[in-house]
């Protein structure tokens, strides 16, 4: 806000300030915002284009946040130098690179669902990634967070070419299962998420295995049953599939899942989440350090990681070495394809179909922000 007011105070922008009756008026209004005429007339003469708006210098990359999620100040150990300059390389490999998808004529994936519609810039010039962690510890989560592929489905990541070249994605399968297991010294054999007794009128049993596996994700995140159903409700739009389901049906669909896998009992309601995010953490902080160090971008969705199709061999053997480092032993992986169901294995030949049925025409928009990459890669 101190900036807010010091852009009043200059005349460069408009206030209409907030005001307030009672609960539920329809006279409270919010405070709005607009440019001054004169900032108006600044942006009508200014030479430059999105791609030139970037980060400011000197952000912090390593966030510590209390249980209240605000950001608290912490002294710095080797430790968090050390994590600190890896993210930075990282982001400086990020902004070298050119990031797109061929199709969009413009640098905006809309997401419609019934609720509402967002619009997610795929810019590349100003994304920053962050390590955050969470509840006051540097032992829980670490996640890297801060990328626009991040806030999309798998179906438009699969679209995404690096330095204009198709890419695959890579997925630990079930990993903060199969990191439960190795905490308990067991393997896990098969899909942890297929319960084939479960039948839901009117649902195919791929639908059914996407309900257990989001309702079973989410009560290991969960402190108690009743979050862990309210979060399960509201991850889906209004009218979808899981927004109505009664608890009689929860109950079902988590008594299936405990069937398949009784050791992990214990880890329902646990909050155990928070620390399982910290573990996968490590291991996307050691793939990225590998890719990193030889110049080559791969980019990271938590728990899956995409990279330039041919070098999908590489990834699939450093994720195996990494989840080894971290766990004790190498956790299985996959490749994910559009339109084919999880677990799937996948041949070389249906990466190359994939990777051909990509090499479509690059629309004018795509190729214009390509060349403005060019430009601006080589000039600085």
């Amino acid at each position: 806000m101190p900036i807010i007011h010091a852009l009043y105070d200059a005349e460069v922008i408009d206030m209409a300030f907030a005001s307030y009756t009672a609960p539920g008026s329809k006279s409270n209004r919010t405070t709005r915002i607009r440019a001054a005429d004169i900032l108006q007339d600044w942006f009508a003469q200014a030479k430059f284009e999105r791609e030139d708006v970037g980060r400011a210098e000197g952000e912090e990359v390593i966030v510590l946040k209390n249980k209240n999620f605000k950001l608290i100040e912490y002294e710095d150990t080797p430790e968090i130098e050390h994590m600190r300059e890896e993210v930075l390389a990282y982001n400086k490999l990020i902004a070298s690179s050119f990031i797109d998808i061929p199709s969009l004529e413009d640098p905006c994936i809309v997401i419609e669902d019934i609720a509402k519609t967002r619009n997610v810039r795929i810019d590349g010039n100003d994304i920053r990634i962050r390590r955050i962690f969470s509840r006051s510890s540097w032992e829980l989560n670490g996640r890297f967070y801060g990328a626009w592929w991040q806030q999309v489905d798998g179906d438009w990541r699969a679209k995404i070419f690096i330095n204009d070249t198709p890419t695959v994605e890579v997925d630990f399968q079930g990993l903060h299962i199969n990191l439960i297991y190795a905490e308990l010294g067991e393997d896990l054999v098969g899909d942890p998420y297929d319960c084939s007794q479960i039948k839901i009128p009117g649902y195919p049993q791929s639908s059914v295995r996407m309900l257990v596996k989001r309702l079973a994700l989410i009560a290991i995140n969960a402190k108690d049953k009743s979050s862990a159903y309210r979060a399960f409700r509201e991850s889906f739009s209004g009218g979808q599939t899981g927004t109505h389901m009664t608890n009689e049906w929860l109950d079902r669909l988590l008594d299936g899942f405990l069937t398949r896998n009784p050791k992990l009992t214990d880890y329902l309601f646990s909050d155990k989440g928070v620390e399982l995010m910290r573990v996968d953490s490590k291991i996307t902080a050691y793939i990225h350090r590998h890719f990193t160090e030889q110049g080559i971008l791969i980019l990271s969705v938590h728990d899956s990681y995409i990279i330039d199709y041919s070098k999908v061999a590489e990834m699939r053997a450093v994720m195996a070495e990494a989840s080894e480092a971290i766990t004790g032993g190498p956790l299985p992986t996959s490749i994910k394809l559009p339109d084919m169901p999880e677990y799937s294995e996948v041949s070389d030949q249906q990466v190359l179909d994939h990777i051909r049925s990509r090499h479509e025409e690059r629309c004018q928009g795509y190729l214009d922000r390509l060349e403005r990459h060019a430009v601006r890669f080589i000039s600085e």
